[in-house]
């Protein structure tokens, strides 16, 4: 899986739209779908894996469940299972389903949309769904190829098998490897905020497998299916405002007085502060003011009590290693600290 850790905004877009030209159609149109992560350590496995246990095991009795109480509060669903699986996990329930945008800047807003991890490395990733779908057995893209489709719908999916254990015991009888496959899922329309978010589901044909081990294992064979762009952590405030400027907000992507909500109270909250940390002393901790930005620097002024006591110039490195760059030592960054009194100007 390649791998870069932008150093610029400009830099970012370039790697987000990257390889995006499509001769056929002369358009620019991605292969790419995107999926954005706060805190590059996150755990990448499926809802469903995180569970524990024998996670596999107790799928279909989630979905059966989920479907069986959730028919009183939602009528407008059609009874295919298709359908009740994508909304269950837009709604929280353990899946095997992984969530992904067709938009790589709603795949940012994710990466900046958490002001308290603004302080650590944010990752997107990017598969390339094309390549990703020379690995269906012939009798899936024949379904594709029929409706003259990218992706799968519902309706497409119950076509080939109406249930989970019997996509997966088709797509073993259907290929002539006997090896699982990778299959990309629009969801219905079933409110703003999927409409919105350009949401797009990815899903193995097996509840153990994880995505990310499947696309490793096809590296070698199809470079370029799976990267991986790094978005630095003293690049989050650029981002994150750049994103605003753009109309990329929790107001856009959550529509609703949730979103707005959130909306508001990130927005209004003082960014530009942080704390500093220097040792294990009282004495070297520091109130700091953001001042600017050049590159992966961020100019701040430090300030105890009222008292402003120099600038300086801070950097991220990779892996979330903040470091004090006129002093040349490592340093702790929190952002948004709470327990200061006074609040420069």
């Amino acid at each position: 899986m390649s791998e870069v850790r932008v150093e610029s905004w400009a830099q970012l877009n370039e790697c987000l739209y990257e390889a995006s030209w499509y001769q056929p159609h002369g358009r620019f149109r991605s292969p790419f779908a995107f999926r954005g992560l706060p805190d590059w350590r996150f755990d990448r496995r499926t809802s469903l894996n995180r569970i524990g246990g024998r996670y596999a095991q107790i799928e279909d009795d989630l979905l059966r469940n989920f479907r069986k109480y959730g028919s009183q509060m939602e009528s407008s669903l059609n009874d295919s299972w298709w359908n009740w699986l994508a909304m269950g996990q837009h709604h929280g329930l353990p899946t095997r389903l992984l969530d992904w945008t067709f938009s790589p800047y709603v795949a940012l807003h994710f990466v900046t949309a958490k002001a308290d991890l603004f302080a650590t490395d944010g990752v997107i990733f990017c598969i390339d769904f094309i390549k990703v779908r020379r690995y269906l057995p012939e009798s899936l893209k024949l379904i594709l190829k029929k409706d003259d489709a990218v992706f799968f719908t519902a309706e497409m999916l119950d076509r080939y098998a109406p249930t989970l254990g019997e996509f997966d015991a088709r797509v073993k009888a259907d290929s002539a490897d006997g090896h699982d496959c990778v299959i990309f899922f629009e969801p219905p329309s079933l409110d703003d905020r999927i409409v919105n978010q350009a949401a797009l589901f990815s899903m193995l044909s097996s509840p153990e497998q994880q995505l990310e081990q499947w696309l490793e294992s096809r590296e070698a064979e199809q470079p370029g299916i799976f990267r991986k762009i790094i978005v630095p952590a003293v690049l989050k405030w650029e981002v994150r405002d750049k994103l605003d400027m753009a109309n990329i907000t929790e107001r856009v992507v959550f529509p609703g007085l949730d979103g707005l909500g959130s909306w508001l109270r990130r927005y209004y909250s003082p960014n530009h502060l942080l704390e500093v940390v220097y040792g294990p002393l009282e004495s070297d901790r520091y109130l700091a003011r953001i001042q600017r930005f050049s590159g992966l620097e961020m100019h701040v002024t430090l300030f105890q009590g009222e008292l402003a006591v120099r600038d300086s110039a801070l950097t991220s490195k990779p892996q979330s290693q903040w470091w004090d760059l006129t002093l040349d030592k490592p340093v702790d960054v929190s952002p948004r600290p709470s327990h200061f009194d006074f609040i420069p100007d």
